[in-house]
């Protein structure tokens, strides 16, 4: 097996609908913000290359959208999806598998893409499989009123239509330990309903990808929870369990939302779980 983190681009969001109730005073010492409030965000993926199978972990923003719906998002730097694969001499098309976490735009929308004409969508990755669960896959198609902008259908209805939707079983809640992709996954759901976190075993290390239960270092304490949360209660008890069993299992999270840092590790302190050290992936695994 060889892992491979992939930027797909960065975007800035509202730093203080990022930390929810935490005041800016105290999440700009790590996050800091510009003169909009707004922090940097990426949106960085995991492309695991494991025998005959190549899977991508979210897709980030992807490009479809119109110039004035990336506007809200502020995009900066040079990173793309297709430069990145490209990087490590990959294209779309060899693309087996796409593994969401959930089904948000900046987690999926580099799943579907114009049409040659632009008359209408087709899934990015012409020779893969999507992979979802049903409970998430029908809270995004009938959306309710808080995420109704963050489930496009432009996103979610050509996966469908293609035939290349599937799903993953939900019968090994809230962990399944091997997947039919050959990683276990959390269940969490406070984020959104039934929201994925990979966990690999990549040479002697266990990495979680944290997707949005943790977007940032900045968001490691317990109640540091983003604005965006449909049940903010659960996440809190979501996080609590999760932070404790990574501190106590040295599991090193690998953050899709932090824009300066890739991974890191956390331990028990007297003010609960915190972070412990930083890494870039080429320092762990290179």
């Amino acid at each position: 097996m060889t892992i491979y983190p992939i930027e797909t681009g960065n975007f800035k969001l509202d730093g203080g609908a990022m930390f929810g109730v935490v005041p800016k005073t105290i999440w700009q010492r790590t996050n800091p913000a510009d003169a909009n409030n707004l922090i940097d965000i990426a949106a960085r993926s995991i492309l695991i290359e494991d025998g005959d199978k190549l899977t991508l972990i979210d897709t980030g923003l992807g490009n479809k959208q119109s110039d004035k719906f990336f506007g809200y998002y502020n995009l900066w730097g040079e990173y793309n999806l297709d430069t990145s694969l490209a990087a490590h001499g990959f294209h779309k098309d060899d693309i087996t598998d796409v593994f969401m976490t959930h089904l948000h735009f900046d987690h999926c929308g580099g799943c579907i893409q114009w049409n040659k004409d632009r008359t209408g969508y087709e899934p990015a990755f012409k020779n893969a499989k999507f992979w979802t669960n049903r409970d998430h896959w029908k809270w995004a198609t009938e959306p309710n009123a808080r995420e109704k902008a963050s489930f496009l259908k432009e996103n979610l209805l050509p996966m469908q239509e293609s035939g290349q939707l599937h799903f993953l079983p939900l019968n090994q809640l809230p962990f399944c330990e091997k997947s039919a992709l050959g990683f276990g996954i959390h269940f969490v759901d406070g984020h959104t309903d039934k929201q994925m976190l990979p966990q690999i075993t990549y040479k002697g290390k266990t990495i979680v990808f944290v997707a949005d239960l943790i977007p940032t270092v900045g968001h490691i304490p317990l109640v540091y929870v983003i604005g965006y949360d449909t049940r903010p209660l659960i996440t809190l008890k979501e996080k609590e369990v999760f932070l404790n069993y990574a501190a106590e299992n040295e599991i090193y999270l690998f953050f899709e939302h932090d824009a300066h840092n890739q991974l890191c590790t956390v331990k028990h302190t007297e003010k609960g779980v915190r972070l412990d050290t930083i890494y870039t992936f080429n320092e762990l695994f290179n």
